[in-house]
């Protein structure tokens, strides 16, 4: 059974930094995508950063030149480094792996979320 485990969520100042992780525990075949989607209170849950197996990488526009994606294809985890951290980034952050699991078929796994909060 694959289980995506995040961490490094937490409570920083606005214009400080975090590093969130991800990790895909369980057999699998393989990794199309990982990232990072964020829902803040009342809205609905955005693309943040994901990293796709050939390596290219897409942002939404309101973390480019902040956000980092990267991932690590031999352990099966993702990370995100978040700098230059504003109020608005203030959201609860949810790891997605878009994967094929040993006997199974290819479908989109989520963490179980990890809070950010930015104060200002």
């Amino acid at each position: 059974q694959v289980q995506l485990v995040e961490s490094g969520g937490g409570l920083v100042q606005a214009g400080g930094s975090l590093r969130l992780s991800c990790a895909a525990s369980g057999t699998i075949v393989s990794i199309n995508a990982m990232g990072w989607f964020r829902q803040a209170p009342g809205k609905q849950r955005e693309l943040v950063a994901v990293m796709y197996s050939g390596g290219g990488a897409n942002y939404a526009d309101s973390v480019k030149g902040r956000f980092t994606v990267s991932r690590d294809n031999a352990k099966n985890t993702v990370s995100l480094q978040m700098n230059s951290l504003k109020p608005e980034d203030t959201a609860v952050y949810y790891c997605n792996a878009d994967l094929i699991p040993y006997g199974g078929l290819r479908r989109v796994y989520w963490g179980q979320g990890t809070q950010v909060t930015v104060s200002s």
